[in-house]
């Protein structure tokens, strides 16, 4: 795929070094002489010393081959302004960072439409979501999001007592908006049907909205659900704090921030309403102490600080927080530690530039589909109703599915849910899908423009 990156920074030198390990003829242009020499002797790529606004530039970087435009600068005008160019110069797919500040404020402006891109995203924002999937959730085995964060995966264990045990899928009754995709049970890995017969023990993967699905989650695992809100300290009061708080207040949890810089104190105290922010330093254990962090079901480092936000979270695990949770701005330093940091008190670490080249990953195929995850005999895959296709234009209770197939998410727009059997499928929607790897080419068919 030929691919142009505006930006060589943190986000941009991550993803033009990974994606020119898979073969793609990547371009990239940087206004940083040094920055564009350290790079050009790294990755096998054509790096340009120049700005992504220049029509000079673009050109020298080919955008007329251009299949897929990416604007990464730190810079908002920069990256609309250049990711605009590149639409009206022909480029079929534009993406373009954004502060999380810009984002916010997509419900009061049109920017995608005004500036003709396909799509925004803030690295901020998809590490927040990264990072708030594990408080909503602290009991899930695995937890992923897919549609931006508005529906949920989970895996979990079937409890000994759950009311779920010995009843089939249909007696069980998922509100709507659930789905109950696959089921893992001695060995055996299968798609459900109607009568599958539940039993404890099952690893089972569920889809939903996330608020719904905690409940649905409750009555799997057997347990009643939790009258008190769960308490989230966050070290680190920038956009990643104020973002990831901004969420976890919508959730109900008890959230204070830990923050060293006054005048941040004062701002986030305005912007946040249900927040306690404290202006202390959470990498000294006498503040840590004094606000017993040792009660916290959740300490979060999200600090810009990698040595910074891991030493605080050994501090607070070992005063006797529940979980401890951590922002790690080395990829491969936040793998290391998601990997082994159990073993001294960190659940997860998140790589914003990970969760940025996850994000644009599924942009970047030129496949009819896209796997978003291997699950055992089966695949979850993201894939775009055709025009002209079989599926468009109808109810989905109306379309002939291939066996092993469980539909768990349609977005069009900005908005997605889990479609019920009277959803329409339209050409251009998004849709979301666990199937079974011998019926996958046939259902591909029925969604073929």
């Amino acid at each position: 795929m030929n691919i142009i990156i505006v930006g060589a920074g943190e986000i941009g030198r991550h993803l033009a070094a990974r994606l020119s390990q898979e073969a793609h003829n990547i371009s990239v242009i940087e206004k940083d002489a040094v920055l564009a020499a350290e790079l050009e002797q790294v990755i096998d790529a054509k790096v340009i010393h120049g700005n992504g606004s220049s029509v000079e530039d673009l050109v020298e970087a080919d955008v007329g081959l251009c299949e897929l435009f990416l604007s990464l600068t730190s810079s908002n005008t920069a990256n609309l302004m250049s990711a605009s160019m590149a639409k009206s110069m022909g480029v079929a797919k534009v993406i373009s960072r954004v502060h999380p500040g810009l984002q916010r404020e997509e419900w009061l402006f049109d920017f995608k439409g005004h500036f003709g891109i396909d799509h925004l995203f803030s690295s901020e924002r998809l590490t927040a979501i990264e990072l708030a999937k594990y408080v909503r959730n602290p009991d899930s085995i695995e937890v992923e999001e897919l549609a931006r964060g508005r529906i949920e995966l989970q895996q979990l264990k079937i409890g000994d007592h759950a009311d779920a045990c010995g009843l089939t899928l249909r007696k069980l009754g998922a509100p709507a908006g659930i789905r109950l995709a696959m089921v893992s049970r001695g060995g055996e890995h299968f798609v459900p049907n109607a009568e599958t017969l539940l039993q404890a023990a099952d690893l089972v993967t569920i889809f939903g909205e996330p608020r719904k699905l905690r409940d649905f989650a409750e009555r799997l695992l057997g347990k009643q659900a939790k009258s008190e809100r769960l308490r989230v300290v966050i070290f680190g009061g920038n956009e990643y704090g104020f973002t990831l708080a901004q969420m976890l207040e919508s959730l109900e949890c008890s959230v204070r921030i830990f923050e060293r810089d006054p005048a941040l104190c004062a701002k986030l105290a305005d912007r946040l309403s249900n927040t306690t922010v404290i202006n202390a330093d959470a990498t000294v254990v006498a503040e840590l102490e004094e606000e017993q962090v040792g009660e916290a079901d959740f300490f979060i480092g999200t600090s810009q600080d990698d040595e910074d936000n891991v030493m605080s979270c050994l501090q607070a695990h070992t005063l006797g927080a529940k979980n401890c949770l951590t922002i790690i701005h080395r990829a491969d330093y936040a793998s290391a530690i998601s990997a082994s940091g159990h073993h001294f008190g960190i659940r997860a670490a998140v790589s914003p530039r990970e969760a940025t080249r996850k994000e644009i990953q599924r942009f970047i195929t030129s496949d009819r589909y896209h796997v978003l995850k291997n699950l055992e005999g089966a695949v979850l895959i993201e894939i775009r109703v055709g025009k002209g296709s079989i599926a468009s234009g109808h109810m989905v209770h109306e379309v002939a599915w291939p066996p092993g197939s469980v539909l768990v998410g349609q977005m069009r727009g900005i908005h997605a849910e889990v479609p019920g059997p009277d959803a329409v499928l339209m050409a251009g929607d998004h849709i979301y899908v666990v199937v079974a790897q011998s019926s996958l080419k046939s259902f591909v068919r029925l969604l073929e423009g």
